[in-house]
């Protein structure tokens, strides 16, 4: 065996440069990359030979890309139009659109409802939700008030003391008869364990594995994976944002320490818009298509009692357009006086840059958060790199240090906000499945703003002058991990 694996390295090596030009062929001439993410993958092939070969395999894995989700996006499409033209048929998202809309974010709203079949409601109720125990207490709430269904979708599950106490609960409800369904990603869930899941169906839970791993427990695709964090009970009530399923989202892990997130619960139409989200997934990853059963949809008018404007917004490389990079553009490019921008990574694309230098030379004040601590570094550093050059410009940095700052978001003048799943970076943007929420409502946004305010407490500022006296080791991870940064 050694001996093969020896045999079949010198062969590599033997004609690494023929494999080099035909791999740098396949990139140049066959795929639509742009230019940046070309000369990234050229530069790797050729400083490092036979290992760049493996890690463009593994990291940009995409020649069957179209096959994947061809199928998946003409699926989607229909039943997203099918669902829309169903509930236009009733009393919502009709024009003119209330009062709390500012005029001109109603292109954005029509933009949203026509290109990524996002239905805008304003009958919702929102909670904002930045600590993982609460978050948890109130999954966890809900969950034992469910009824009918409970629909769970995350990227990373744990086997940790928070999961089991949240499968103790699901298993209860199981036996009340109540549905329960998981959906998980198999990359991010890798640490759990096969007999896991096994012995929750046997407790009468379905889970479902988004992408599986082709050789057993060994992941060799890295790219196109569900970043979603989606729970739906009973069409009731609604919960998407950052935290995942583990100990160190409620702050138990010593690396991270205190584990700062945004979450959001919500009541109203746009909790059937999650559903639709977990759905669509859900047929795609197991095959069993719900979207016909009202169950699934029903909903008390009583119930309605919010006033918030809401829609659900998803991208991912199954869709043409990156419909929530888009938003964060509009939002940018619409602002009139600030732009609060909090993200674990931001490694903008050069649209969403040029967005933001465009916003600081109006004179919008522009203002970047994001975490101390890397818990990945060559992210975390071509993020640095972003951030030196924002300052430049003008904008006003932040690194977080009250633990691991993981919140999604933006918030323009105080009046509309877009926080979720995405992270800002070209991953988030074009290579993973997310979902964000696009809050219309001043209420919200400027809730969010305070709460923006409030972390400036646990931040240190970055000036252009300190950023500038940088020590040449850390210049050095900030240009190769910038250089990188197109197939981070």
């Amino acid at each position: 065996m050694i001996q093969a694996i020896g045999d079949a390295f010198g062969w590599l090596q033997q004609y690494w440069f023929l494999i080099n030009i035909l791999l740098a062929v396949v990139i140049v001439f066959f795929q639509r990359k742009e230019p940046e993410s070309v000369w990234a993958w050229l530069m790797l092939l050729f400083l490092m030979p036979v290992f760049g070969f493996f890690f463009y395999l593994l990291l940009h894995y995409d020649f069957h890309k179209r096959k994947m989700f061809y199928l998946k996006e003409l699926q989607d499409e229909e039943n997203s139009n099918l669902r829309l033209l169903n509930l236009q048929q009733g009393t919502q998202d009709k024009e003119p659109f209330p009062p709390a809309v500012s005029p001109r974010y109603i292109p954005l709203v029509r933009y949203n409802r026509e290109k990524g079949f996002s239905l805008f409601s304003d009958d919702n109720r929102v909670e904002i939700i930045t600590d993982g125990r609460d978050m948890f207490g109130h999954l966890l709430e809900e969950i034992d008030r469910a009824e009918h269904f409970i629909h769970m979708q995350y990227y990373i599950i744990q086997d940790d003391e928070l999961f089991a106490e949240i499968r103790r609960h699901l298993a209860a409800k199981v036996r009340q008869g109540v549905e329960v369904r998981i959906l998980y990603d198999a990359l991010g869930s890798r640490s759990m364990k096969k007999k896991k899941w096994m012995e929750l169906e046997s407790e009468g839970i379905k889970t479902g594995d988004f992408f599986p791993a082709r050789l057993s427990r060994l992941h060799v695709r890295l790219n196109y994976h569900n970043h979603r964090k989606i729970v739906v009970v009973d069409n009731r009530i609604g919960f998407v944002g950052g935290y995942n399923i583990g100990r160190e989202y409620v702050s138990l892990d010593e690396r991270f320490g205190y584990w700062r997130d945004t979450h959001l619960m919500l009541e109203g139409s746009s909790v059937s818009e999650l559903e639709l989200r977990f759905l669509l997934d859900w047929n795609y990853a197991t095959g069993e298509n719900l979207l016909r059963s009202p169950l699934y949809f029903r909903r008390e008018e009583a119930e309605r009692s919010g006033r918030s404007g809401v829609q659900i917004i998803a991208s991912g490389p199954d869709s043409q357009d990156a419909q929530i990079r888009n938003n964060y553009v509009e939002l940018i490019h619409g602002a009139q006086k600030s732009i609060c921008v909090q993200t674990p990574y931001f490694i903008p694309d050069q649209t969403m840059m040029s967005a933001l230098e465009i916003a600081i030379g109006k004179g919008v004040e522009v203002r970047l958060m994001i975490p101390c601590k890397p818990d990945h570094p060559f992210v975390y550093w071509a993020t640095y790199s972003y951030m030196g050059e924002l300052l430049r410009r003008g904008a006003k940095c932040y690194i977080y240090t009250g633990g691991f700052l993981h919140a999604k978001g933006l918030i323009a003048d105080g009046e509309v906000a877009c926080y979720g799943t995405a992270n800002m970076d070209i991953r988030s943007f074009k290579l993973n499945f997310e979902v964000n929420a696009m809050l219309y409502d001043r209420e919200l946004a400027g809730q969010l703003e305070r709460i923006f305010e409030k972390d400036l407490i646990s931040c240190e500022e970055i000036t252009r002058e300190s950023y500038e006296n940088r020590n040449l080791r850390i210049r050095f991870k900030e240009q190769l991990s910038r250089l990188l940064s197109p197939v981070l």
